[in-house]
């Protein structure tokens, strides 16, 4: 078995053999490692570039500019709109494939226009072990690497890593795209997504920890970590709830008594 040591040293002359490249930066764990690994290594060759749409959080988008200036990386913006797509709105199970291909086509076509090799992503080894069809859209595009995935780096591996060079966000939560609390089969649209945003926003200002809200339709779905199940099941607290959400649109409102679960949405399938 390979240590960590070894396997960043195959990063390291991986992200040299690209010459130049562009990250596509979420701003969470993995891209910031990545792009700080190839700050380190290729310097200005490297560029950090953030693709938004109404599928990223207004929160996720200012984490990325500051997590980008923090770790010294040039850091670009490039609007997209994953909406505009026919096959991302009607939210199959292949929902993930039609977004990762819309937006690491997009930031290829933006990577050439602005002379980088290389368009690199932030897939983990983990990331094999779950449904992740989005992967299959990465292998498509013949300019997209992943390189934390070549050579075997984990999800704690990146976290041990991006704490010992002092990353600030090395123990952030994972995230995810708005669009993965639409229920399968649901169209995915900006009220929707609006909604999913502001209703986060009201949980996260009551319980810390990883939160979603999953949007199925009229209901509801709040998941919070297992030990912030109780706060929001108090009397004064769940009425207040209730009321916001009501107001956003929802007609039931349900906490999920399993707790948070990574890609719930896919129990479905």
């Amino acid at each position: 078995m390979e240590t960590l040591q070894q396997k960043t040293a195959k990063l390291e002359q991986m992200l040299r053999n690209f010459e130049s490249a562009a990250i596509g930066f979420s701003g969470g764990v993995d891209s910031t490692f990545l792009a700080a690994a190839a700050q380190r290594v290729l310097g200005e060759k490297a560029v950090a570039v953030t693709a938004y749409s109404p599928t990223l959080p207004e929160s996720e988008k200012q984490a990325a500019i500051k997590v980008a200036a923090e770790i010294g990386i040039s850091h670009v913006l490039l609007s997209i709109n994953e909406l505009d797509d026919d096959d991302f709105v009607a939210n199959s199970s292949e929902r993930c494939y039609f977004c990762k291909k819309t937006r690491f086509s997009q930031l290829a076509k933006w990577s050439k226009q602005h002379h980088y090799s290389w368009v690199l992503e932030g897939a983990n080894a983990d990331d094999v072990g779950d449904y992740r069809p989005g992967l299959k859209a990465v292998d498509e595009l013949a300019s997209v690497a992943s390189p934390l995935l070549a050579v075997g780096l984990t999800k704690s591996e990146i976290r041990e890593l991006s704490h010992e060079w002092g990353l600030p966000n090395w123990d952030k939560p994972s995230a995810a795209c708005l669009s993965s609390r639409v229920v399968y089969g649901q169209e995915i649209t900006a009220t929707k997504l609006g909604q999913i945003e502001q209703a986060e926003e009201i949980i996260k200002k009551i319980c810390p920890g990883q939160v979603r809200v999953r949007h199925h339709g009229q209901l509801a779905r709040i998941e919070v970590d297992p030990g912030m199940i109780a706060i929001l099941s108090e009397a004064k607290v769940r009425q207040k709830i209730v009321v916001r959400f009501k107001q956003l649109g929802f007609t039931f409102v349900t906490l999920d008594l399993f707790g948070y679960q990574t890609g719930s949405m896919n129990a479905t399938l």
